[in-house]
């Protein structure tokens, strides 16, 4: 619900001076239209539950939490995109996901559309609409933290940008702009 106070406020979340690049709108159209249909199931059973007023304001009640809720899912993309700082990729995925992938262990970066992903050892796909469009593969492996919080070493990560030439450019701009491990010691 505090993405949806943020949403409001035009703010995003853990930004700071850094590059982001958003992923929401590959969802957009989806969170709407379960949110519209949602509308819809709060009318009907407004309609229908008339007759029976606690049923019917606990109903109204839950309904209009849902509606709020499915809108506030999709605030919770918008207002954390992916952030590239001046030494971290930071791969976001609502409040879900935050993993910080520093530059000096990024391999290479492309410009990758996915359309299907099969789990497999040391990758992680953080698709949006069943698409991933940028593909990082690093050097050594960065822990990352599931929702339930089980530890995962991971190697290869996809994930979703709205600008995904824009983010393949500007990251792969700063990665070559990086001195090599070893200089400046």
């Amino acid at each position: 619900m505090a993405s949806l106070g943020l949403w409001l406020a035009r703010r995003t979340h853990g930004t700071g001076g850094g590059a982001a690049f958003g992923y929401a709108g590959g969802q957009a159209a989806v969170m709407f239209g379960l949110a519209f249909v949602c509308v819809v199931e709060t009318v009907a059973m407004s309609v229908l539950l008339s007759d029976w007023p606690r049923v019917h304001a606990v109903v109204l009640f839950l309904d209009v939490y849902t509606v709020v809720f499915v809108i506030a899912l999709h605030a919770a993309s918008v207002v954390r995109p992916h952030v590239l700082d001046p030494g971290v990729l930071r791969v976001r995925q609502a409040v879900h996901v935050d993993l910080r992938i520093p530059l000096e262990r990024i391999a290479s970066v492309r410009r990758e559309l996915r359309m299907t992903h099969e789990n497999a050892e040391g990758e992680l796909d953080l698709a949006v609409g069943s698409q991933t469009t940028v593909t990082v593969e690093l050097t050594e492996p960065v822990v990352h933290l599931t929702f339930l919080g089980h530890r995962r070493e991971v190697r290869v990560v996809r994930f979703h940008a709205d600008d995904a030439d824009g983010l393949v450019r500007t990251l792969g701009a700063r990665i070559a702009a990086a001195p090599p491990l070893g200089d400046g010691v």
